[in-house]
């Protein structure tokens, strides 16, 4: 993997030595002789790595001063700090503020190649340590202020104390993984291991191999399980319903004794594991078409948890846009934009059929096609065709509406815009008022002028 390192020194000389040291060995290099070339290197993309000179003369701030506006907003920014003979206090120092090792000048290639190397590496493993264990705080939190959000935080809260088994229903691409994240880190095995699985990725020859393990015939290697893998953890299963028949039975046997056996053993492993699971498709429907086993159906249906569609919760979508562009940013390197407000009342109003999955694709996209200026907000004509037009119940093309008189063509327009909103803003009539610029009532009397009656949810408008 080619890694990027930015080099900020204000010594040209000991720059192009440090750049050609590491341009040698595979390294993209990017150099900078004072902290705003730096901000604005680091702004433009973010590096893998940075080596940092604790003195730089004629920057509005210093080595160490640029050390903490770094960590401040990317705190697993590996930095590798080098110093004179006279500033290794200062450079200790910097190693509290969060560097990674410091290197006093002179120094030999040698040094600094094997230091680059240790950091990236230690870089590496730390974010993956995270993501296995599911506690990346970032990637944890549910985004929104909507109250069906509200409600699932309130259900999390009360669910995660307990060890009670917990199904998550709703509509895939909605966060159900996310929300069995929450459930364990908010639990007393939060520092036990997170293990998901999803079962309509495993072959179904294999499924029970992954869940219980395998003992060679001559009992001399066991390959563990996902099961031994969460023990005093959390075991989340995804896409439950997609589990064989077979395999359904001895889940259903381990949580009666919290045993099983392994593949190719007679003998019991016992484990502590809490389950949970989750399935985009109707359980109770799928047992009554004899698919899943109605007994361990109930088994997993203690605490049952429905996720929303996105298209019930759109307020939430302004904050999720906002926290998918710092987080793809910081991860891409790519600048963060804004959205317009016709680009956001566009995304607002779409139905997003993949929830929030789909939305969060769709930023990835304008991120990396957006152009000009990274400090102009993205308009409504740079979204894709298919978010940027809004689609209404009586839009029949423009052969209707070249068709008709003006008036009626201006209160057809009128009845399509007044529906888009009404759908953006969730049925909720004030904040619509309050958009278009119009007093409640006199947007009542207009909705019923022009027969506008119901939104999608439940068909009914707020009175």
């Amino acid at each position: 993997m080619k890694h990027d390192v930015l080099v900020v020194e204000d010594e040209t000389d000991i720059r192009m030595i440090i750049a050609g040291i590491l341009e040698d060995e595979g390294y993209s290099v990017k150099q900078a002789s004072t902290s705003e070339e730096a901000i604005d290197a680091i702004r433009g993309r973010r590096p893998g790595l940075i080596i940092l000179d604790v003195w730089l003369e004629g920057s509005s701030m210093d080595g160490i001063e640029l050390l903490d506006w770094v960590k401040k907003d990317n705190p697993d920014l590996p930095v590798i700090v080098i110093s004179g003979h006279g500033t290794v206090e200062t450079a200790v120092a910097a190693i509290r503020k969060g560097a990674f090792d410091y290197i006093v000048k002179p120094f030999k290639a040698e040094k600094l190649l094997v230091t680059v190397t240790r950091a990236l590496e230690n870089a590496r493993l730390r974010r993956e340590n995270k993501e296995l264990k599911g506690k990346s705080t970032a990637d944890l939190e549910l985004i929104g202020g909507s109250s069906l959000i509200n409600q699932i935080r309130a259900k999390i809260s009360r669910i995660a104390p307990t060890n009670s088994r917990v199904l998550i229903t709703g509509p895939s691409g909605t966060g159900k993984e996310l929300i069995a994240r929450q459930i364990h880190a908010q639990s007393s095995r939060s520092d036990g291991p997170f293990i998901a699985v999803n079962a309509a990725s495993m072959v179904p020859q294999r499924v029970e191999e992954e869940l219980f393990g395998v003992v060679a015939e001559d009992g001399a290697s066991i390959k563990s399980g996902l099961l031994e893998q969460a023990h005093n953890g959390t075991l989340y299963i995804d896409e439950v319903a997609d589990m064989p028949m077979e395999t359904q039975g001895k889940l259903l046997r381990l949580l009666v004794d919290q045993r099983f056996q392994r593949i190719g053993s007679s003998e019991s492993v016992q484990v502590d594991i809490r389950l949970i699971t989750s399935t985009s498709r109707d359980l109770e429907r799928e047992t009554t078409m004899g698919r899943f086993r109605e007994d361990l159906y109930h088994r997993l249906n203690v605490m049952p948890l429905e996720t929303p569609a996105l298209s019930n919760r759109r307020e939430d979508i302004p904050d999720l846009v906002e926290y998918f562009i710092d987080r793809l940013s910081a991860s891409t390197g790519l600048p963060p934009r804004k959205i317009g407000e016709d680009a956001m009342a566009a995304l607002q109003a779409h139905d997003w059929p993949g929830n929030v999955r789909q939305l969060r694709n769709n930023v990835e996209r304008l991120l990396i096609l957006a152009t000009g200026d990274p400090g102009k907000p993205i308009t409504l004509d740079t979204l894709p065709p298919e978010v940027s037009v809004v689609k209404t119940a009586s839009d029949n093309g423009k052969d209707r509406i070249i068709s008709m008189p003006l008036r009626d063509a201006r209160e057809s327009f009128e009845r399509d815009y007044l529906q888009a909103q009404i759908q953006r803003f969730g049925g909720n009539i004030s904040k619509t008022a309050e958009f278009v610029g119009m007093e409640r009532s006199a947007l009542h009397r207009k909705l019923k002028s022009l027969g506008v009656s119901g939104t999608k949810r439940g068909d009914e408008v707020e009175s």
